[in-house]
């Protein structure tokens, strides 16, 4: 009873046919989203968001951020009681990180309420880079032991290792703004900033050269891409009256997925925001009518958009996470 209430709640998904169809087993993707009333659950769905399934099923628990380790065999997530709320700009510091497998099997609690904030995998799943006041540390997940410490640079929250593991990407408040999206070198420390002013939510295409981010040129926050140092940035997607979040590029790089309604930073204390999906080579698209957004784009598409059920914080594994490949 309870899977076909989380259906009925998180909203039966309407596709556009043909993309549908091409992404349908290109992996799995989880997310967090409102299971009941009350708390908030992990789920797994095909791109498509077909075969989709709580993970974890927990009344006296909200969990949310999840992130696969780049093998796709183990799964990150933070958990909260369910009478809290998750803060989109301090959830990755709020409550205790919990370590388990793919599918959510075998949770281990990592640390105390608090511990480990903003941790992300390392590209061989071995260590977590976490971020404080107190700066990136990286930890070693068998013993726990922190292996070393760097400055923080302006580094404040949202941070991700890249796939090849030579860069930390966050939000920053070191380039004259509070809220740039910067890289940081992770050996050296050094910092560049990426796009600055009203930007957040950063995560590395699979070549580790580039990034997808929210910027809010204007009233709406916009889905961009830039490279590492940056440059060539572009517009991937932009709606009036849609704030957009939460981008995360398919283990492909072909595919780019993000969360967006018109309330802020992906509406975590109520019931997340629909998903959407769309391919890069269609970039950029402008959802709605948007007159000024495409007199801005004037070479920008209007789809398609694969349209997903409400979540929030998605993210995307080629592993076979489901059962099948």
């Amino acid at each position: 009873m309870r899977a076909v209430l989380a259906v009925l709640i998180l909203g039966v998904p309407t596709p556009d046919p043909e993309l549908a169809k091409e992404v349908r087993d290109r992996g799995w993707i989880v997310f967090g989203a409102r299971a009941s009333g009350k708390d908030w659950d992990l789920f797994l769905m095909r791109p498509d968001g077909s075969e989709l399934r709580n993970l974890t099923n927990t009344p006296a628990w909200n969990e949310g951020l999840p992130r696969f380790s780049p093998d796709g065999k183990r799964l990150l997530y933070r958990r909260i009681a369910a009478g809290d709320s998750f803060d989109n700009n301090r959830h990755g510091m709020q409550g205790e990180l919990v370590l388990a497998n793919a599918g959510a099997s075998s949770p281990e609690v990592f640390g105390k309420d608090g511990e480990y904030p903003w941790a992300s995998w390392s590209p061989d799943g071995t260590r977590l880079a976490c971020l404080s006041p107190k700066g990136v540390t990286v930890v070693e997940v068998a013993t726990k032991k922190a292996l070393a410490t760097i400055d923080r640079k302006g580094f404040f929250q949202q941070m991700t290792w890249s796939p090849d593991g030579r860069w930390f990407a966050g939000v920053a408040n070191n380039f004259d703004t509070g809220w740039s999206v910067a890289r940081m070198d992770a050996s050296g420390g050094e910092v560049n900033a990426v796009s600055r002013v009203d930007c957040c939510t950063p995560d590395w295409f699979p070549d580790s050269r580039r990034m997808v981010f929210s910027r809010r040129p204007g009233e709406w926050t916009q889905l961009w891409m830039a490279d590492g140092e940056g440059k060539n940035r572009a517009l991937l997607y932009a709606e009036d009256g849609r704030h957009c979040y939460g981008g995360c590029v398919s283990p492909d790089g072909r595919y780019v997925l993000f969360t967006g309604n018109k309330e802020e930073d992906g509406d975590p204390k109520n019931a997340g925001a629909p998903m959407g999906l769309m391919r890069l080579r269609d970039a950029p698209i402008v959802g709605g009518e948007g007159k000024a957004l495409r007199r801005q784009h004037p070479n920008a598409k209007a789809g398609p958009v694969l349209a997903l059920p409400a979540g929030w914080e998605p993210h995307w594994t080629a592993a076979p996470v489901g059962g099948k490949p």
